[in-house]
């Protein structure tokens, strides 16, 4: 394992894990934290309560953050690949530009 910010990356099997991988909501820092499979290994990110909300259910009052990361799960773990891609370390922490609504 190597340790990388002060979240763990690891190389993970398909069949073991010695760490849990499961979305949750860190209410100390209002973010939705998470992990995704980023070639060999996993890497852990957070997005905030506000970008969730404005990003896309903005014209909502009530809207739930983690509910919302699960509905958009694989459009905002590409967010965090791409930013992997081009050069960020972890923690990677999603921002409103990183998730912003394309423009098709």
């Amino acid at each position: 394992m190597m340790r990388l910010g002060s979240l763990l990356t690891a190389k993970i099997s398909p069949t073991e894990s010695n760490m849990s991988t499961e979305s949750f909501f860190h209410e100390a820092s209002g973010s939705v934290r998470f992990f995704v499979q980023v070639g060999e290994v996993v890497v852990g990110a957070m997005v905030g309560k506000a970008t969730l909300h404005y990003r896309y259910h903005a014209d909502q009052s009530n809207d739930d953050p983690l509910a919302t990361y699960r509905e958009n799960e694989a459009a905002i773990d590409d967010a965090v690949r791409r930013r992997v891609a081009n050069g960020s370390t972890e923690p990677i922490m999603l921002r409103d530009a990183d998730i912003a609504a394309r423009i098709p």
